[in-house]
């Protein structure tokens, strides 16, 4: 009894229910059930994830916001704090809110206020953030995102907003440890940010960054946020916990300050991991503030929130509530030079969730190829370029694009932004694979061919002149299977015998070799069956 007591950890397993009802073996149940909990323990993860407005001006001040400007070069007298100086609220700043909130289906609120989030530290001078914890500009929201799960399936998730808000962003600190001393570039003090703040929908690290892709994407669309991780216009916190289904979550972990999605992933994973570890040895899971060191893969401690004094949030007292309008309100009040929600709303771009659905059911695009086409920068552009110059249905040119043409250009480091290779090329190539008046290889040989040299041949008469027409006719590619069959009796037995999946891939890439590659794997693949079937029907 004892050996499969120690890999049982369901529930329904016939040998944990005869213990469970056995008084003499109560400790084997109750190694059984700690055994089944722990194996039930899911990670329950929340972002905030925080957006460098896409400015030329601060969100308090009228100073640049440009990217690696000499150190402390872009600070104004209010961002370094000076008495008597006010903020001034850019109203570029606003209408990016807006229309993310819009994106992200948010409820924009008509009225909205800043707060004064205090803590002390030289990375802002004032001594407090400007923000909106409690009356920020939208709350609520989705955003549909795919996600890659371990099996590699492509998968159309959902996960819910809580709230988008205004704020500052703080400077940037750079600490000289052989020195022992800490310098700050206040470059960044003060410029716009978008926090987006969701509900803990995620579960593990792939989930978490599948969701920011979506969202960097969306916000690059939008242009209201480069997304550069490198430029620090894009970081994320990760708030995570553990919890079996259907209890309480657990106690939560900050990590703070992810600074690209391949550490986003990496961070979560390991946090979750690192908590079921310690509830499945007794352990507690405490309320901290984490970072992340990507050398080590490992979060390590920063400091403690449930010692952290109180922020001591305040309504800020130098900038009146934020009003926004829509055309109704507008006409009734007659203002001027104000942010219109509606008008934005009709200024929408479409996003990429719009993309996906149109390439979906207008195009019949298969989910994965729909997730390279809009990840790939100018991907979707391309694909309707070639479509419009293609005779071959626009999944297929898709499947082509994402299986053939993207992984050429990535072995010799080329985009699709910027093509060496006109849509029209692609389209006859596409249509040569298509109509099966060539092979595949062939087609890839044509692509790295057009890569390579400047020719004025179309690939109609480069295939021509190479002789790299495709054999479909049956009759000609009859004798040649006859031949393969006859020459390898050990792999007719293999297929008599059921192992017909190898059988197969040994006989068609040998008549593959025959023909130089010019035999259509279909056709050659169906007269294999006909003809092995009719060997093993006789042997019968």
């Amino acid at each position: 009894m004892a050996a499969p007591i120690k890999i049982c950890t369901l529930r329904s397993c016939a040998i944990y229910s005869t213990i469970k009802r056995c008084p003499k073996h109560t400790h084997l149940y109750k190694h059984c059930r700690q055994s089944s909990t722990q194996e039930n323990l899911k990670g329950v993860i929340g972002l905030e994830i925080h957006a460098q407005i896409n400015t030329k001006c601060k969100l308090f001040s009228a100073s640049s916001t440009a990217f690696g400007a000499p150190t402390n070069s872009q600070v104004s007298i209010f961002d370094a704090a000076l008495p008597g100086t006010l903020p001034v609220l850019n109203s570029e700043c606003v209408r990016a809110g807006v229309k993310t909130a819009i994106a992200l289906k948010s409820k924009i609120n008509k009225i909205s206020k800043f707060d004064r989030k205090h803590y002390f530290y030289a990375d802002l001078p004032q001594g407090y953030q400007i923000t909106q914890q409690r009356q920020p500009l939208a709350v609520g929201g989705e955003v549909e995102y795919i996600l890659i799960d371990e099996q590699n399936r492509y998968i159309l998730k959902t996960a819910r907003i809580t709230q988008l808000q205004l704020e500052q962003d703080s400077g940037r600190s750079l600490h000289d440890e052989e020195g022992g001393q800490s310098l700050i570039d206040l470059n960044r003090a003060g410029i716009g940010l978008m926090e987006i703040v969701t509900e803990p929908d995620f579960i593990n690290g792939i989930d978490c960054s599948s969701f920011v892709r979506e969202v960097q994407l969306m916000m690059r669309q939008l242009k209201v946020c480069l997304g550069s991780f490198r430029e620090g216009a894009l970081r994320i916190d990760a708030n995570i916990s553990v919890h079996r289904p259907g209890e309480p979550f657990g106690v939560r972990s900050e990590v703070k300050n992810l600074g690209s999605l391949k550490d986003l992933k990496n961070a979560v994973d390991y946090e979750v991991n690192r908590q079921k570890h310690l509830v499945k040895n007794g352990g507690t899971v405490i309320n901290e503030t984490r970072t992340f060191d990507s050398e080590s893969g490992k979060t390590i401690p920063m400091r403690d929130k449930e010692r952290l004094q109180d922020y001591r949030f305040m309504p800020e007292p130098n900038l009146p509530p934020l009003y926004l309008y829509d055309n109704v309100s507008i006409a009734e009040s007659s203002q001027a030079n104000v942010t219109n929600v509606d008008e934005e709303i009709q200024k929408m771009p479409p996003l990429p969730r719009d993309v996906r659905e149109k390439l979906i059911n207008d195009f019949n695009v298969a989910l994965r190829d729909v997730y390279v086409l809009v990840n790939e920068d100018k991907g979707v552009e391309f694909f309707h370029e070639v479509v419009n110059c293609s005779k071959s249905p626009p999944n297929f040119v898709a499947k082509f694009i994402v299986n053939d043409l993207l992984g050429i250009y990535n072995e010799h480091d080329q985009k699709i932004r910027r093509s060496p290779i006109s849509p029209d090329i692609i389209a006859e190539i596409v249509d040569l694979k298509k109509s099966g008046y060539t092979t595949k290889s062939h087609c890839l040989q044509l692509v790295e061919m057009y890569l390579h040299q400047s020719t004025p041949d179309r690939p109609k008469d480069i295939v021509d002149r190479n002789g790299w027409q495709q054999i479909i006719d049956v009759e000609l590619l009859r004798p040649v299977c006859i031949q393969i069959i006859e020459d390898n009796p050990n792999q007719v037995k293999k297929y008599c015998k059921g192992k017909q999946d190898r059988a197969m891939h040994f006989f068609v890439a040998r008549a593959m070799d025959s023909t130089q590659k010019k035999g259509n794997p279909a056709v050659l693949k169906s007269l294999f069956i006909e003809l092995l079937e009719d060997i093993k029907l006789k042997q019968k």
